[in-house]
């Protein structure tokens, strides 16, 4: 029953396929093993807080992160309906700098991203309703959190512009979302993780882990 798990492009972000069981009552399958992701991550994820949004079609949520430390891995998952997943690398200093890599999570095939602390996150709905749950290593923290423009030209995310049913979609953002700086502006401003640090804090997870 072990999913498979994947890293993306952007380092620190892994994308889980899990194994489905299915028969003429349904599917089964589980969602979620902390233990298995443990050593792709060097620790086992602390959830703390689960999240819940639900999306129309075209509805952008992102891109957001939060201050390294603690900031907010994230384990996400569409329950209902279809999103792009958008993983981001922000953190100065990376090798991987500015890179983003996508996923399309859905009702499907069901599977999920990993998102480590320090990387931004953003995800499009495809569908009307579309449930997005996001199991989360650190609570909110409003002082803590912060957006980058998502239609940013300098990161170049190729955002879909046609929903599941063959609609076509344009994004519809929040105003935090829609007036957040791009990610230049980020940058010169100090807002964005820095790379050592979020190694630094990496490494503190895992020495927290050991026995």
């Amino acid at each position: 029953m072990s999913p498979k798990i994947e890293p993306l492009a952007v380092p620190g972000s892994w994308v889980v396929t899990p194994q489905q069981f299915g028969d003429a009552r349904g599917v089964f399958l589980e969602s979620f093993r902390g233990d298995l992701l443990a050593p792709h991550l060097g620790h086992r994820p602390d959830i703390v807080q689960t999240n819940l949004s639900v999306s129309a079609a075209g509805v952008l949520r992102g891109l957001h992160f939060a201050d390294v430390p603690p900031s907010q891995a994230k384990y996400v998952t569409c329950v209902s309906g279809a999103v792009l997943d958008v993983v981001v690398d922000i953190r100065v200093g990376s090798p991987t700098f500015g890179r983003w890599d996508s996923v399309l999570l859905d009702d499907a095939d069901r599977r999920a991203v990993y998102v480590a602390e320090g990387l931004g996150h953003a995800f499009l709905s495809l569908a009307d309703d579309s449930a997005v749950m996001y199991l989360c290593t650190a609570p909110y923290a409003p002082g803590r959190e912060h957006g980058i423009d998502p239609l940013d030209p300098e990161l170049g995310i190729d955002w879909p512009t046609t929903a599941r049913d063959g609609r076509p979609i344009t994004p519809v953002l929040s105003d935090k979302d829609r007036t957040a700086p791009s990610l230049a502006q980020a940058r010169e401003a100090g807002l964005l993780p820095d790379y050592a640090a979020t190694q630094e804090f990496y490494a503190s997870l895992a020495a927290r882990s050991r026995p």
